[in-house]
């Protein structure tokens, strides 16, 4: 008797583990499948490529070597150019020229150099530059520099999905995403859904873009005028909420009904707003929040998604609001019966879920520096299929907030997955698909006791 018990507590342990932390897993085998089919071969650019080849050329090379610098005309070859012209002159060699465009520029630099007799040692440039056909030979074209070495960084193996930049930019591209899903989440908790949130993201950067540039002065638009204006596309967007909440609890419309319209409205609105045209006239400085980035490299949207979901969780588990809100969900006659008010909860739930829209469509509109009425399509579908992959249960009554945010990476590691290998995106919206199926599919099993999957 005693190892039957045994068993039942173990099985229960797993089970619970498995529903609390089964999407974490998933979500590290999705992340464990893409760095191995992305595996590729790596050549540092930038700064990067230039400290790399600088300590290459320093174990190779006596001072005070001559170096001719190649690098193309764009973003990244100048920064690899630059550096590495500062830190090859700092070290002790001679840097004769730096060459920053095409091969007839590099060769125009040669034939120069080698007009004037001055000696070369070194060419140094990246992966594309050094394998440049105008130094394929240069014994028969430039006899005289014919002992330069053509040197470029080391290459080295690393998935492409694990670089630094690819991983940032997944968790910039679901910021956005990941807020709007806060307040998705504490709707579904109550049982009820919103549709609107994609339009609200339009809704809102376009009524931010609008103030900033009727009322705070367009591109002179000072930080207060600035602040004003985005608070004003959330103020909008939480009103526009509130009212979805009105219908649902004075009315008793359907929240499927209610927010379906309330979408329709609030699209419409982006629309007439600016009659129709994306409002440009902000301020260069606004794109702070929706690119800049702060402590560590963390991008300004990312840091703010991740103290919302903070606050967030204080509020779902040590206030006695986010206790109301699971009662609600799980036997919302109960709850009412139990003094909880429900009526009023409902109203707090739908109002911040349109305010959560309202500042995704405030980073948005920073991180496009523009105000139009096509943001957000389809994000509505994005952000219940986080919410619902997250562990939140559309029946109500259960779901956690930092759920949702394991629920929003697993979505953006797939599509970030699907467009490193190379996925077509009509083949993305069909794997979303399954995904969302999948996670109705698991909640229900585990709400009917299915082994391993836990009892609600």
């Amino acid at each position: 008797m005693a190892t039957t018990d045994n068993r039942n507590e173990m099985r229960t342990a797993f089970s619970k583990a498995f529903s609390d932390y089964g999407m974490v897993l998933v979500l590290l085998l999705l992340c464990g499948y893409y760095s191995w089919v992305t595996f590729d071969e790596q050549h540092p650019v930038g700064e990067a490529g230039a400290r790399a080849l600088t300590r290459q050329i320093l174990r190779r090379f006596q001072k005070p070597a001559s170096v001719l610098i190649v690098g193309r005309d764009i973003p990244e070859d100048v920064l690899f150019t630059h550096a590495l012209e500062a830190s090859l002159g700092h070290a002790g060699f001679s840097v004769e020229a730096t060459v920053r465009g095409q091969p007839v520029d590099a060769r125009r630099e040669l034939e120069r150099i080698s007009s004037q007799g001055v000696r070369l040692d070194i060419i140094a440039g990246n992966h594309v530059t050094a394998n440049w056909a105008v130094f394929g030979d240069l014994k028969t074209a430039f006899p005289s520099l014919a002992n330069a070495k053509v040197i470029m960084p080391q290459s080295y193996r690393w998935p492409n999905f694990l670089k630094a930049d690819n991983l940032l930019n997944v968790a910039d591209q679901i910021a956005v995403i990941a807020i709007l899903a806060i307040g998705m989440t504490l709707v579904i908790i109550t049982g009820g859904i919103d549709l609107s949130v994609g339009s609200l993201i339009a809704l809102s950067a376009v009524v931010t873009a609008l103030l900033i540039r009727n009322l705070a002065g367009a591109e002179q638009a000072s930080v207060a005028g600035m602040v004003l204006g985005s608070a004003g596309g959330i103020l909008v967007c939480g009103l526009m909420g509130l009212f979805s909440g009105l219908m649902v609890t004075v009315f008793a419309v359907p929240p499927f009904i209610a927010t379906l319209g309330m979408m329709l409205v609030a699209s419409g609105l982006a629309y007439l707003l600016p009659q129709g045209q994306a409002v440009y006239q902000i301020p260069a400085s606004f794109v702070w929040l929706g690119r800049g980035a702060s402590v560590l490299g963390i991008p300004n949207a990312v840091f703010l998604a991740l103290v919302l979901y903070v606050l967030a969780h204080l509020l779902m588990s040590r206030t006695t609001l986010g206790r109301c809100i699971y009662a609600i969900g799980g036997n919302r006659d109960a709850a009412r019966f139990s003094g909880v008010p429900v009526k009023r909860v409902l109203l707090i739930v739908y109002a911040v879920c349109g305010a959560m829209a309202g500042l995704g469509g405030v980073v948005t509109a920073s991180q496009l520096r523009c105000g139009s009425p096509t943001y957000g399509r389809l994000y509505e579908l994005y952000v219940i299929t986080a919410v619902v992959v997250g562990g939140t249960s559309l029946s109500g009554g259960e779901g956690r907030v930092f759920g949702t945010l394991v629920g929003a990476l697993v979505i953006a590691v797939i599509q970030n997955g699907m467009n490193l290998t190379g996925v077509e995106s009509y083949t993305q919206n069909v794997v979303l698909g399954l995904v969302i199926l999948g996670a109705v599919l698991f909640d229900n099993l585990k709400r009917r006791g299915f082994p391993l999957l836990g009892r609600k």
